[in-house]
């Protein structure tokens, strides 16, 4: 008996879509666009255009001060959210990395566990599957597989990362193995008893449990399966009714249990609109959000225009000082020169004095 609590109409069709873990925000992949909405008030807070192609998918860190967005284009962007957040409507903020060492469209994401000092993992069409620091934009490592892969998936203690092929196997990769290699191959003949063998078409999304002892997958031959990550068997299977685009493991909420349990703020219409660019008419609410570091709008200065006013007066106090009209400096440099005519006389005059002192016969 589930029921639809409310249907909100989104501005085109959305290709992905996630929440901060801090529930305070919803990003939607709609065409190459990013969209940021407030879930309190559901403003529209940015539209970010930085893709060139569709939006494939997007993730936050466990902290949710970042956000990572893949796409067709081949890139994966690393946005900060306070910059995007404290940034004008009419600019675009650029994204703190751009990750660009993948050839074909990006198929999935994953973020680990650590906030800025967390690590990322990228799948793409182009076989590889990328591991990278967030903190530096450095590239850890990359694996090359057989197929092109479509989902990625690490454990909590980051020891493995799991990856979903196009030919419905799963391949385990040990990140602690040595020799310790930026560049690997992982081949399948070699490496057989780290590959989960059962799907029939391409897997489309991995989950690990929180323990790190199952596996969940899903996939487009209609199945979601559990496995036992150290003996690779499959210990259920779930059938549904047309292709699985996405599964995942969560921690049930408390009030799960509870057949009353209701949310207890409801959600409000997500606005097409960028906040702060609709008309009074059109936006309905009462509500006045507070966004730190802007600008004010009223006519007191902020710190910001009133450090950037006092360094111009600064700089151009400086030029006049330096520089002057013409007939200043001619002043000038006549006093100069006529200064240093008088030093030179007396700095003669010393020395005359104190050669004769010094030529002077004893008596």
């Amino acid at each position: 008996q589930d029921q639809l609590q409310q249907k909100i109409i989104c501005p085109g069709p959305v290709t992905c879509l996630t929440a901060s873990p801090n529930g305070l925000y919803i990003l939607a992949g709609v065409a190459e666009s990013i969209y940021l909405w407030e879930v309190s008030n559901g403003n529209l807070l940015a539209i970010l255009n930085r893709h060139y192609q569709d939006l494939t998918c997007l993730c936050f860190t466990d902290d949710s001060n970042h956000f990572l967005s893949g796409a067709k284009d081949c890139l994966a962007l690393v946005w900060n959210l306070y910059s995007v957040l404290q940034a004008e409507p009419s600019q675009i903020p650029d994204p703190r990395h751009v990750w660009s060492r993948h050839s074909l469209p990006i198929t999935d994401l994953y973020c680990g566990f650590g906030g800025p000092l967390a690590r990322a993992a990228t799948a793409s069409l182009d076989q590889t599957a990328k591991l990278w620091e967030i903190s530096s934009g450095e590239l850890l490592l990359s694996v090359l597989f057989d197929v092109g892969i479509m989902a990625v998936t690490l454990d909590l203690s980051e020891y493995h990362m799991f990856c979903g092929g196009m030919d419905g196997s799963i391949f385990q990769v040990d990140l602690c193995a040595w020799p310790v290699q930026r560049d690997r191959a992982f081949q399948t003949e070699r490496e057989n008893g780290k590959v989960f063998k059962g799907h029939r078409n391409q897997v489309t999304c991995l989950s690990v449990s929180t323990d790190g002892s199952l596996l969940l997958s899903g996939s487009h031959d209609e199945t979601v399966r559990l496995w036992d990550i150290q003996s690779k068997q499959c210990l259920k299977t779930m059938n549904h009714k047309g292709p699985v685009t996405n599964a995942f493991i969560v921690l049930a909420p408390a009030n799960m249990i509870n057949p009353d349990g209701k949310p207890s703020v409801p959600l409000p219409k997500f606005s097409k609109h960028l906040h702060g660019t609709e008309s009074t008419d059109e936006q309905g609410n009462e509500g006045e959000m507070l966004r730190l570091g802007l600008h004010q709008q009223d006519s007191e200065e902020s710190y910001l225009e009133k450090a950037e006013k006092m360094y111009a007066e600064m700089y151009s106090t400086r030029e006049k000082n330096l520089v002057g009209d013409q007939e200043h400096l001619a002043i000038q440099v006549s006093e100069l020169e006529e200064e240093v005519s008088t030093l030179r006389k007396i700095n003669k005059n010393l020395f005359d004095f104190s050669a004769r002192i010094i030529t002077k016969p004893a008596k």
